[in-house]
């Protein structure tokens, strides 16, 4: 090749490349005009698991919710068994509007007082149980009043008096509570069926006074009955209606549309419950009632049970 034509090509390569280099610099000054030219702006960070999408939404980034609450664990003494998980049944959501409520005056988005009126027996009637849920819930809600409204001996049907179920009405429940069976259960004539009947009773009361409250029941911890041969000391044995009796409970809810916390099941049932309870020393010596903290113990199962039930209302 000689040098002349050497010379030319190598002049039109120079012309193309003028031409790339032109093309460039023109296409740089359109996105110039076009983006801001901070070159070292740093990039926004994607948004953090934990962060919410705006201020005041209580739902997190990628459906994760801001206003949940965290679960205490719960030591249980070394003599327990067989404990299965502490929730309580709700499959139809009836406790949905208090869970609700309790949702906004945590939020901030509601200063009114949330109500719990829990009735029943002398495990109510002690106060250790429900003040102890009470306190609990207070801590966690703030503007939340826990009420007990017990009697010793009480049965389910003692409270069918219209002048207990005016005072119960005048309490202004946002959530009532009935923990009765101890004492239906304590018969040995027990009868579910009547067990059933007079639930209905107390449950029908309630409503045509209280008709847009939700309701729960709670079942009998578990208790011994004792037998006397003779001038022998008295012994005892677990009572085995109490059994029948939590099923008649879960029966009538079911088919009424109330939800459950079965404290009865989730602490060994009818094998375990009275055992785990006597073994650990918080019965009391008669083998139906509980030492202080026996009580104290069952009211903090019952507040995890329900902040699970919150959680979970929040969560879906």
């Amino acid at each position: 090749m000689t040098g002349g034509v050497l010379m030319k090509r190598n002049r039109r390569d120079l012309r193309w490349n003028d031409l790339l280099m032109a093309m460039c610099c023109a296409v740089g000054m359109l996105l110039g005009g076009m983006l801001p030219l901070h070159a070292q702006d740093k990039l926004p960070d994607c948004p953090r698991f934990h962060e919410s999408a705006s201020d005041g939404d209580t739902l997190r980034m990628y459906g994760q919710r801001t206003d949940t609450v965290v679960i205490p664990r719960i030591k249980f003494p070394t003599a327990f068994q067989q404990l299965k998980e502490n929730e309580l049944t709700d499959h139809l959501g009836i406790l949905n509007p208090f869970w609700e409520k309790l949702r906004l005056i945590r939020a901030g988005a509601s200063t009114d007082t949330i109500r719990v009126v829990h009735v029943g027996d002398s495990h109510i009637r002690g106060r250790i149980l429900p003040r102890t849920t009470g306190d609990l819930l207070q801590e966690t809600f703030g503007a939340l009043s826990y009420a007990d409204v017990g009697i010793n001996g009480a049965f389910c049907i003692t409270f069918t008096r219209s002048d207990r179920i005016e005072d119960i009405a005048a309490l202004h429940p946002d959530l009532l509570i009935l923990s009765f069976g101890t004492n239906e259960s304590h018969s040995r004539r027990y009868n579910s069926l009547l067990h059933y009947r007079q639930m209905d009773d107390l449950v029908r009361l309630l409503r045509e006074h209280l008709p847009e409250v939700p309701m729960m029941m709670t079942t009998p911890p578990g208790a011994y009955e004792s037998f006397r041969q003779r001038r022998r000391h008295r012994t005892y044995s677990i009572n085995p209606r109490t059994a029948v009796a939590v099923q008649t409970i879960h029966k009538y809810a079911d088919e009424n549309g109330l939800a459950v916390w079965d404290l009865y099941t989730i602490l060994g049932g009818a094998r375990r419950a009275c055992l785990n309870w006597q073994e650990a020393g918080l019965m009391r010596p008669d083998h139906v009632h509980y030492m202080p903290d026996g009580y104290v113990l069952q009211g903090e199962l019952f507040y995890q049970a329900l902040l699970k039930a919150y959680n979970n209302y929040v969560e879906s």
